[in-house]
């Protein structure tokens, strides 16, 4: 896993990518160079405490490691978790986030089975 680090990198993307919503969450994605697959994760204060920002990287990150060998390569990928996710993370298991990212993560055209 590639993660995005600096500042400018998010920028680059926030500014010059695409971006697609779903319930939970949003992403922006932008083709990059290096031909490599690249992530960062979002979590801002206002979405929750320490606890809730945290639950949400990891669900994020998990279905990253989960789905990352299926997603085309040469794509920088942020994903950033909503509001709702935040006030619904007691009760928000894995499978919701799951079914929410596959939703958002297919109509932006990022799975390798659909590139013919």
């Amino acid at each position: 896993m590639n993660n995005l680090k600096k500042n400018r990198e998010f920028q680059i993307i926030y500014n010059s990518g695409r971006k697609s919503f779903g319930y939970y969450s949003l992403i922006f994605f932008k083709k990059n160079e290096e031909n490599l697959k690249r992530c960062g994760f979002v979590v801002s204060k206002k979405t929750g405490n320490a606890v809730c920002r945290n639950r949400l990287k990891r669900l994020f990150r998990e279905y990253y490691r989960k789905f990352e060998n299926q997603l085309k390569d040469g794509y920088d990928i942020i994903f950033v978790a909503k509001r709702t996710a935040g006030e619904k993370v007691k009760t928000l298991k894995y499978q919701d986030m799951e079914k929410d990212l596959m939703k958002v993560m297919k109509s932006s055209k990022l799975f390798k089975s659909q590139e013919s």
